[in-house]
């Protein structure tokens, strides 16, 4: 047997020639299990499958506080069995992106965000600017603003009753893949296909009653002070204020067996006093 190919308890020499499992974390918490054939598993082929297991876009993995050479072995970097490494993403270069809520504008460049306008209405986004780096996605409520990180978190700021107060739901704000704004309240669409809300209870931010329908979201919009959700086989769900259009019973059989992908069978579309549903050449709308 070479030495290479030997483990030598408590030395840091790793065997090239046994299975190994290594843990991918990303800065969110969310991380992944990794089995490897051995040590000679290169940090790019690390990196390729983290990537797929977390569904992640280019990842560039550290270790020790030290960034790891893709090209290197796992064994070469002093990686053992049961060892957890560090993600950091890759953000592709996005295009500027710019949200407004009624007095305030943020905008976003490189990842990185700049607001201005009316302090009380997300013009002033000092208090959370250290946290708004790697920004995929803004949107703006009537005074507050919400972002999505690149690691799938949410930053809010702004007037905390339309919004700009995210802490009650926080931790539920994980792999956000969307969100939509009404004028007082935020919902968002997770990964997994459920609903986080937040803002005015009453006005959208309180999605409770429902909450058990909210699966396998496709798709969310908004009225000044609704909510209409579309789910994987076409049916509608909205909450909100009823005046606002939340409320749809008489139009629920018209809406509620559309067919199974709405991207391609139909369309939904709202105005800040009701909705428009297509499918298939025929038109439901309520307000």
């Amino acid at each position: 047997m070479t030495p290479e190919s030997t483990k030598k308890s408590g030395t840091g020499h790793v065997s090239v020639g046994s299975a190994m499992k290594v843990s991918v974390c990303l800065p969110s918490g969310r991380s992944c299990l990794l089995a490897l054939p051995d040590a000679q598993a290169t940090v790019r082929e690390v990196a390729v499958d983290a990537q797929l297991q977390l569904k992640r876009g280019l990842l560039k993995l550290t270790f020790g506080g030290r960034l790891l050479d893709p090209s290197s072995s796992l064994g070469e970097v002093g990686v053992r069995d049961g060892d957890i490494l560090e993600a950091i993403v890759v953000a592709p270069v996005a295009p500027v992106k710019i949200a407004a809520s009624g007095k305030a504008f943020a905008i976003s460049a490189r990842g990185c965000v700049k607001t201005w306008g009316g302090d009380g209405w997300g013009g002033d986004s000092s208090q959370v600017q250290e946290q708004l780096m790697g920004v995929q996605q803004i949107q703006a409520s009537h005074a507050a603003f919400a972002a999505i990180l690149e690691d799938g978190s949410v930053v809010t700021w702004g007037d905390h009753d339309d919004g700009g107060d995210s802490r009650q739901v926080q931790d539920q704000l994980q792999r956000v893949r969307q969100i939509q704004a009404a004028g007082n309240a935020f919902a968002a669409i997770l990964e997994d296909g459920s609903v986080v809300t937040w803002g005015k209870r009453d006005w959208g931010g309180d999605s409770d009653q429902v909450r058990r329908h909210l699966v396998r979201v496709q798709q969310i919009q908004a009225t000044h002070h609704a909510f209409a959700a579309i789910l994987e086989d076409g049916s509608v769900v909205t909450w909100g204020d009823p005046d606002s259009g939340s409320d749809s019973s008489e139009v629920r059989g018209a809406v509620g067996a559309r067919a199974a992908d709405p991207s391609k069978s139909g369309c939904f579309c709202c105005h800040p006093g009701g909705w428009l549903c297509c499918d298939l050449g025929h038109a439901s709308c309520w307000w």
